[in-house]
């Protein structure tokens, strides 16, 4: 039974990855409800947290029906990053992510997400004082290194340890990879495997079916498996029950639905029905445009564009039940 703090999560759970622009709640309570043991907010950026930015701040609404769900952190400064420890504490999630892998140019090009991996000394400090900030379960989400010179994990999973992390994902690669090549597990393994590891340790990279997940429990031993990228536009991934085209179209405006009636309880004074509905449709159609289910459609690409310049409900409905008819052709 794998557990982080008192959550307990069965046999070879299943993690949905905290995306930018993907993990939206409804999205989240989707793959909950298909099989996803944990999920994760979008990532969260601690300063403009600490700012009130009211963009940042509405990634912090979660429901019960997701739950265990976790948020996730990112920043470069020790206090901001407490501090924003302490203001995500507030919003009830079940334990609090830092974000110690993203590789993207504007996180890690200024030192945030696994631009931490140059500056171990303060990725450390920061572990170590926003564990003892908070109550949540703290964990962390990191890469192999910075570069294949510098393979660092195994030491540094030791020493994240030390620092009272509850349960470690690692992503097989490393930053100077960003999403390139091909993950390398055989390092997150080998974490696993040391006999002074004694918190969970979470596999990541390049699982693109429930196979291959099962495959990586089996060879390297791993507590959970975390997936990302294999399911943007596919909430049904954790499923093991096989589901039509027509079922699957059925979710995809289930999710245009919830994001719609969930995004609209983070209502701010001065947002209209509109504002909310477009900004509903902003994150479902990013979905809408990476999702399988429409690749057999002949001449598909006009039909993506339409779907990611489409700005009501009604207009996205009609562009699902255009491709559902011509699925049936």
């Amino acid at each position: 039974m794998m557990k982080i703090g008192n959550i307990e999560f069965g046999e070879r759970p299943l993690f949905l990855a905290p995306m930018e622009d993907v993990t939206d709640i409804g999205f989240r309570m989707l793959c909950k409800r298909f099989g996803a043991a944990m999920v994760y907010t979008e990532f969260v950026s601690a300063e403009a947290l600490i700012r009130d930015v009211n963009s940042t701040v509405r990634k912090l609404t979660i429901s019960d029906e997701e739950r265990p769900v976790g948020i996730q952190i990112y920043g470069r400064d020790v206090d901001a990053m407490v501090e924003a420890a302490k203001i995500v504490e507030q919003a009830g999630p079940d334990l609090i992510d830092l974000n110690f892998g993203c590789p993207v140019k504007k996180v890690a090009g200024k030192g945030a997400g696994a631009g931490m991996l140059q500056n171990i000394p303060k990725l450390l400090e920061i572990t170590e004082k926003v564990v003892r900030a908070v109550r949540l379960p703290v964990t962390v989400k990191t890469r192999l290194g910075w570069n294949h010179e510098q393979l660092i994990i195994p030491i540094l999973a030791e020493q994240l340890q030390d620092c009272g992390i509850q349960a470690l994902t690692i992503h097989g690669r490393t930053r100077s990879q960003m999403y390139t090549g091909q993950a390398d597990w055989t390092l997150i393994g080998e974490v696993k495997r040391n006999p002074r590891i004694h918190i969970p340790i979470i596999g990541n990279g390049d699982i693109t079916s429930l196979d291959e997940a099962d495959a990586a429990f089996d060879r390297y031993g791993v507590d959970a498996v975390m997936v990302g990228r294999a399911t943007f536009g596919c909430p049904w991934f954790f499923s093991r029950e096989p589901l039509t085209l027509d079922e699957k179209i059925d979710i995809l405006e289930q999710q245009l639905n919830i994001n719609i009636e969930r995004i609209g309880l983070t209502r701010k004074p001065g947002d209209t029905d509109f504002s909310v509905e477009k900004r509903a449709i902003l994150h479902t159609r990013r979905h809408l445009a990476a999702t399988p289910v429409f690749k057999c459609i002949p001449n598909f690409r006009q039909t993506r564009i339409a779907m990611l310049r489409a700005e009501t409900k009604e207009e996205l409905l009609a562009i699902l039940e255009d491709c559902r008819s011509m699925l049936k052709q």
